[in-house]
């Protein structure tokens, strides 16, 4: 690493300057901010340690000229006028460390050794960011639609202030990836986006996975668990199918939302939030009310700015464009450069109802790129409801077997659902009698 060492006694810099060279760092001096700041206008440093009294300067003022230079850069405070007051105050206005003088040369090189661990952290965390970023195609906020054009509208311009955005529509119609690109527009967008699936656990572990328990709560409660209210502090709550919470649950989640406070399960002591949140349901949540099953007074609470994404045969302009930007995407991911569809296809695309939205559009352009042997994908390629070998339409009350009714509905739900464990939910069914029978039925 380049480090700079920032100190107006020249003895101290060169016993630093020792430290940080045996340590197998480059070191470069500067006896006050003046030269520190040219210094950084020189050339880039990982590392900077900062004297609190610099002569007639104050360190932490030097700190925020240095920090906003170079925002990236790791300052270490070192001072014989060391107290808790001063330590806290560095570290609140950037600083990463604090080392009181008399120092060690062995503190030297283990807060340098804490840097490096952390330079290395950061680095497995962007290389992380950008494998997700490839993993998906790029998000894609633009529409033909007037209605899905109005909607981003009101989703964007809610981004900017800390207001509850529920989002409404069809599974697959992309709710969770709105809601991602909300917190990136927000004030909150250098904090976590933390996302909880409501239908995918029971009450009491849902209880648990959002507000956290502590050591014996209950049964397997072996170590107290912070929860992903905790863990979105700062940032943003994505409440997946709310229309799905437990009814229990209800009031607590009401409660973080009102008042900013919630307790962990088998804890009385209050906590405080700062946390955005943001729900998304495939649900009418009115209808849920009244049902019951949902609490009105929540029910306002989150109905602040409603933003309702249609389903994907309700914007055809948009349709084209998405399977596009798919075949680009997966082509590309499998080395086939010059991919396109046959005219039959995009006929077969528009004719389609797309029950699964774009989720069951990605995986129908992802099987037919795999699969087509050519430059053109054809309908061949496609999954059997779109070619012309397709069975007739497979509806309640048709004269169809309910053998043909249980495979149309199996491969319905199982198109239109994120994993085999979700539709086997849906179906009612464990997932290894979900195998058992598209095994039997020929879905595999």
């Amino acid at each position: 690493m380049r480090v700079l060492i920032v100190d107006d006694d020249a003895g101290i810099r060169r016993t630093t300057r020792i430290a940080v060279e045996t340590a197998g760092h480059a070191a470069a001096e500067a006896p006050n901010g003046a030269r520190a700041l040219k210094s950084l206008e020189d050339e880039a440093f990982d590392a900077c340690f900062l004297d609190l009294k610099l002569g007639g300067e104050d360190g932490l003022d030097v700190l925020a000229r240095l920090l906003k230079a170079q925002p990236s850069l790791a300052v270490v405070m070192f001072t014989a006028y060391a107290n808790i007051a001063t330590a806290v105050e560095a570290m609140r206005r950037g600083a990463f460390d604090f080392i009181p003088k008399p120092f060690t040369p062995d503190q030297i090189r283990a807060v340098l050794a804490k840097i490096e661990k952390n330079r290395v952290l950061e680095s497995r965390v962007q290389s992380l960011e950008t494998q997700l970023a490839d993993a998906s195609p790029a998000v894609d906020v633009a529409s033909s639609d007037t209605s899905v054009q109005r909607a981003y509208e009101i989703a964007f311009k809610a981004a900017e202030t800390h207001a509850t955005i529920l989002i409404l529509g069809p599974s697959g119609t992309g709710k969770s990836v709105l809601a991602r690109e909300v917190h990136k527009r927000s004030p909150r967008r250098d904090g976590p986006f933390v996302t909880v699936n409501c239908p995918s656990l029971s009450r009491e572990l849902l209880e648990s996975e959002l507000f956290g328990h502590v050591k014996g709560a209950f049964t397997s409660a072996v170590a107290d668990t912070l929860g992903k209210v905790a863990a979105a502090e700062g940032g943003t709550l994505f409440l997946d199918e709310i229309g799905e919470l437990p009814l229990e649950i209800q009031p607590k989640l009401l409660r973080l939302m009102q008042e900013r406070e919630y307790e962990r399960v088998g804890e009385a002591r209050l906590r405080r939030a700062d946390v955005r949140v943001i729900t998304a349901t495939n649900r009418n949540l009115g209808d849920e009310v009244r049902a019951g099953r949902f609490r009105e007074d929540l029910f306002y609470r989150l109905n602040v700015i409603t933003v309702l994404l249609p389903a994907l045969k309700e914007r055809p302009a948009d349709l084209l464009r998405f399977a596009e930007s798919y075949r680009k995407y997966f082509a590309s991911r499998i080395g086939k450069k010059a991919v396109s569809f046959s005219p039959a296809v995009i006929s077969a695309f528009a004719a389609y109802p797309w029950p699964g939205n774009l989720r069951e559009l990605r995986n129908v352009i992802e099987r037919a790129v795999i699969l087509s042997p050519a430059d053109t994908i054809e309908l061949s390629d496609l999954p059997e409801e779109f070619g012309a070998k397709a069975n007739p339409a497979v509806a309640i009350g048709a004269r169809v077997t309910l053998e043909a009714l249980e495979s149309e509905h199996i491969r319905r739900i199982v198109a239109t659902s994120r994993n085999l464990d979700e539709a086997a939910r849906t179906l009612g069914i464990d997932p290894a009698t979900l195998y058992r029978k598209r095994q039997k039925l020929g879905l595999l």
